[in-house]
């Protein structure tokens, strides 16, 4: 799997994620409305390009970063790792929240990549 493929990927298992979340709401009226919601979510995320990492972003009534993918290998990371957002502007660089090369990428959430442990 190419790196376009896998971001695309990516952004796929958030939305499905985010229509398990609205499937499982008090608020669900039904499956399609759920269906609905996600491929609204899919379609409010986007990919903004940097220099050593990319940023995935969540644009609905406002901006909001989801996360950072690393673009090449580093000495601390290697090409594909999924980052929490410190900031807008900025990754976590503590650790990667998984890869989305890997098996790991399905653990992230709609909210943003999982916290560690």
């Amino acid at each position: 799997m190419n790196y376009a493929s896998a971001i695309e990927n990516l952004l796929k298992v958030i939305a499905d994620d985010y229509y398990l979340f609205s499937a499982r709401s008090s608020y669900c009226e039904s499956e399609e409305w759920a269906e609905e919601r996600g491929k609204t979510f899919l379609s409010q995320l986007s990919v903004s390009k940097g220099r050593v990492y990319d940023k995935v972003i969540r644009t609905d009534n406002q901006r909001s970063v989801w996360g950072f993918i690393v673009k090449e290998d580093t000495a601390k990371f290697k090409k594909g790792d999924i980052l929490m957002a410190a900031g807008w502007s900025a990754p976590a660089t503590n650790k990667a929240r998984g890869n989305i090369f890997e098996e790991s990428v399905n653990d992230v959430q709609w909210t943003g990549p999982r916290y560690l442990f």
